[in-house]
């Protein structure tokens, strides 16, 4: 080749390279102003360290929130539109960075792992993501053409709200396709966290972010269509259906519970609820069978075997419904509703319980009350159906599988592996509306039941010999109260050296709960057809001395 020729192949290389280059700045300045934001924000906490701001960011932060969100918009639009050489761009900044790749219709899936990138100083904890080759489908039989993803890893939590939990290394991994939105997808995208050390203590929740799922932000964590998975202790698997950008929320829980209890405890809970739902269905038919017997007391009694009864049945449906293959149907979540439902009717029913003790024993003159069951039966039915509702309505991925940790010791080793629920899967809801409700209802009943107690012994105190039927009285409050309560506050004993004790006593206990009603109504039943007996007894003796 002559002179010149070398010359004109040297500037044309020069030109595509300058090209190239001049392409690949637009993106980098959107990543430059990203990260002017954080360091303006870093400043501006230090210097408001000193006071007491608002939750969340001073109020000058509106402002900025919305620049986060264009600069991020600005950011994917020029990543989309960027034109390069070759099939991949990477384009890195202190705390960003960008991947670009061109795909095309044969597209047969793509592994990233952080472990083969390059210029990624702060990803020393290894991340990977993972995409199936039914990605391009939908978007090459509208338009098979050249595809653009694009990956955006944020290695700071600033862009993205985050209140309530603390996400694993700060971490947010972004993923979008040129032609729209991704949902739906048969195969998951796999997205794998790796930690530094043991997540023993935490629980991992996979999230991505859901654009205008918060009125005050510009979206909020959402753990729709994402399972969640932990292969060993220092991993998270993220298994989600769709694109977005994609975290793991951490929260501290309590210790995973061995996995060599798993097996006892399942057996109990199996042999207690089925003996309980037998027990409960048998005690509202001998009821139905003898309701002209039944007063406004049974009847409060057959409403809470009721929904004992609901409780066992959907508690016993729960893992089932909640397998990997069945979990993220609409069945699992109406069964965590359900169960949701009826044991807030329960703890209800409990309440109303030590209600009407009171109004029996402190009340006894004037205990009348218009349509009294009638409203009963709207707050213990009404209200758990009332919040339920709401929480469907404003909070639709509430319900769903419920990922409970389990751990196995095998020498100086740990494994980890997950057993899944179909129950509430929000910490929030499941702090207030589960513990706050049942811890309210076991204080209200034990107070009831130190009243009580305290009241009867005053009237035995005022007799001269113990009359056997104030003892009685005695024994039926206390029967009445700890199967109404007392068993159910086991519940706030799951920590350190309590946590084994608490957990087979819980279990036994309250799978059992729907039989010790059983035992209760069969002995009430007795105690009264014997005084029935009794004052027949008494009748028949007195026509006869006439």
């Amino acid at each position: 080749m002559d002179p010149w020729g070398v010359f004109f192949l040297c500037l044309c290389f020069m030109t595509a390279q300058s090209e190239t280059v001049e392409a690949s700045q637009e993106p980098l300045h959107w990543m430059k102003k990203l990260e002017r934001m954080v360091r303006n924000h870093s400043s501006i906490s230090l210097v408001g360290r000193q006071r007491t701001p608002k939750k969340g960011f001073p109020k000058e932060v509106p402002t900025s929130l919305d620049q986060n969100v264009s600069l991020i918009r600005g950011l994917e639009c020029s990543l989309l539109n960027a034109s390069f050489g070759g099939s991949n761009l990477t384009l890195q900044t202190p705390n960003i960075q960008s991947l670009i790749f061109k795909l095309g219709c044969n597209f047969a899936g793509l592994s990233l792992n952080s472990t083969t990138m390059k210029w990624v100083p702060q990803a020393w904890v290894p991340h990977a993501m993972q995409f199936p080759a039914e990605l391009t489908q939908d978007a090459c039989r509208t338009r098979p053409r050249e595809l653009r993803l694009i990956c955006i890893y944020f290695f700071t939590d600033h862009f993205f709200q985050n209140i309530n939990s603390s996400l694993l290394n700060n971490y947010v991994l972004g993923a979008q396709l040129g032609h729209g939105h991704v949902n739906n997808l048969r195969d998951p995208v796999n997205i794998s966290f790796w930690h530094n050390r043991s997540l023993e203590g935490y629980t991992a929740t996979c999230v991505f972010w859901k654009e205008g799922a918060s009125k005050d932000y510009w979206g909020a964590w959402s753990s729709e269509g994402c399972r969640t998975e932990q292969p060993s202790p220092s991993q998270v698997l993220c298994r989600c259906n769709h694109l977005s950008y994609f975290a793991v929320l951490m929260q501290l829980s309590p210790a995973p519970i061995p996995e060599e209890l798993l097996a006892p405890l399942t057996y109990i809970s199996l042999v207690g609820c089925s003996i309980s739902m037998v027990a409960s269905l048998l005690t509202l038919l001998l009821h139905f069978q003898a309701r002209q017997q039944g007063d406004s007391i049974t009847r409060i009694h057959m409403n809470l075997h009721a929904s004992v009864l609901l409780l066992n049945v959907t508690f016993l449906l729960s893992p089932s419904l909640a397998l990997p293959s069945t979990s993220e149907t609409a069945a699992c979540k109406a069964l965590a509703a359900i169960m949701h439902f009826a044991l807030l009717s329960c703890l209800t029913w409990m309440a109303i319980e030590g209600f009407n003790l009171y109004l029996l024993l402190g009340r006894v003159y004037n205990i009348y009350i218009h349509r009294y069951l009638l409203k009963l039966c709207a707050v213990g039915w009404g209200v758990p159906a009332l919040l339920v509702l709401l929480l469907l309505v404003t909070q639709h991925s509430v319900y769903g599988p419920h990922t409970i940790p389990l751990s196995n010791s095998q020498g100086n080793d740990t494994a980890f592996r997950n057993v899944s629920i179909c129950w509430v899967r929000d910490p929030w809801v499941h702090n207030i509306l589960v513990m706050g409700y049942g811890g309210l209802t076991s204080v209200f009943n034990l107070v009831v039941l130190v009243w009580a107690l305290r009241l009867l012994h005053q009237l035995r105190a005022r007799e001269e010999v113990q009359s056997p039927r104030a003892c009685r009285d005695s024994v039926t409050v206390l029967g009445l109260t700890v199967l109404l309560g007392t068993t159910w506050a086991l519940a706030f004993f799951s920590f350190g050296v309590f946590l084994l004790p608490q957990l087979f006593l819980f279990t036994t206990f309250n799978s059992l709960y729907g039989f010790f009603l059983f035992l209760w109504f069969c002995s009430q039943r007795y105690h009264t057809e014997a005084e029935a007996e009794a004052e027949m007894e008494a009748f028949s003796s007195s026509q006869t001395m006439k």
